[in-house]
């Protein structure tokens, strides 16, 4: 019987591929990671910091003592990188937004080493094919998109991983600003509250995207990851957490037009924040039909993935 495919992740010490990495250990893949010989950053956003506590030393360590192989190497060293893919089946990119190009090095590498049965590029949010964001985050995604297009273009084999909502981004704050832990007082709500959003932990992010690498059906796919327990409103998100605390929170309701202008006005990360909250719970852009041609819902393809609710997520901040 063959081994599993050795998987190999890009940016595995960020905030979610160090979970594509545990759940590829997990799952029994020969698993690989490129790193680089320089510190992690202190300069991180405080609620990316709240999320993900670990720093890049501390995670190499632990993917060294988790039996993961560490290749020395640099995106900018062409050579080193296409050595690093000759050694694998699969190619995970996880690479942050400002990182997005540097993803035509990975095509570029992979073309040359020529033995790579499949490529995630760095998606993990909203489908960049399916969305009405606003800039600064429309910008980003055209991006994505391109890359997309760039990879088909090339004839490689590839899976999109569509996450939708990480909790650590939009939950453990129920989507405010400047907090990293749910309101007790009082919440803003973004248009009416009622428009569907998908929410999913980075942890269950990293174990669907290693089922889908494991999976025959998912190649040439994209997979959408919209958990039925977690296609929530935020409305519903705020009973629930009201529910836990035993208190009902004052709610202000924000117009579209303000939200517009406020992301116009303010800086960074509070405008990429404030127009990823605008594309999921005002513009609804997790609620679509999916094309069973080419798109999976990872509910119906990996049914026995046990995955943590929206609800089980909250508990801890209670």
């Amino acid at each position: 019987m063959a081994g599993k495919d050795r998987i190999l992740i890009l940016g595995p010490t960020g905030a979610i591929g160090r979970h594509i990495v545990w759940a590829s250990v997990k799952a029994g893949n020969p698993t690989f990671v490129l790193v680089r010989n320089t510190p992690g950053s202190n300069n991180r956003v405080n609620l990316v910091k709240a999320a993900n506590p670990e720093t890049k030393e501390e995670l190499i360590e632990s993917f060294k003592n988790s039996g993961v192989n560490l290749i020395q190497g640099d995106m900018n060293d062409h050579e080193s990188l296409v050595n690093a893919i000759k050694q694998v089946d699969v190619v995970i990119c996880a690479f942050g937004r400002l990182l997005i190009e540097d993803q035509l090095k990975i095509i570029a590498a992979i073309k040359e080493a020529g033995n790579v049965k499949r490529f995630f590029p760095s998606e993990f949010g909203l489908d960049v094919d399916r969305h009405d964001s606003v800039d600064p985050v429309r910008e980003v995604f055209e991006e994505k998109a391109r890359i997309r297009r760039i990879i088909e273009a090339e004839g490689i084999p590839y899976t999109y991983l569509c996450c939708h909502a990480f909790t650590g981004y939009f939950l453990r704050n129920l989507a405010q600003i400047d907090i990293t832990v749910p309101p007790r007082d009082k919440v803003f709500i973004l248009g009416d509250g009622n428009v569907k959003g998908a929410f999913v932990t980075e942890a269950d992010v990293g174990t669907l995207t290693i089922e889908a690498a494991n999976d025959p059906n998912a190649l040439n796919k994209t997979v959408h990851i919209r958990l039925p327990k977690n296609y929530l409103t935020i409305n519903e998100i705020i009973s629930l957490w009201e529910n836990k605390i035993g208190k009902t929170l004052e709610k202000t309701y924000v117009s579209e037009e303000k939200v517009l202008k406020d992301i116009k006005e303010t800086s960074f990360p509070n405008n990429y924040l404030l127009a990823l909250y605008h594309s999921q719970q005002i513009k609804g852009d997790a609620v679509y039909e999916i094309d069973t041609a080419k798109d999976l819902e990872a509910s119906e393809a990996y049914p026995n993935v046990e995955y943590t609710t929206v609800d089980e997520y909250l508990n801890q901040f209670v």
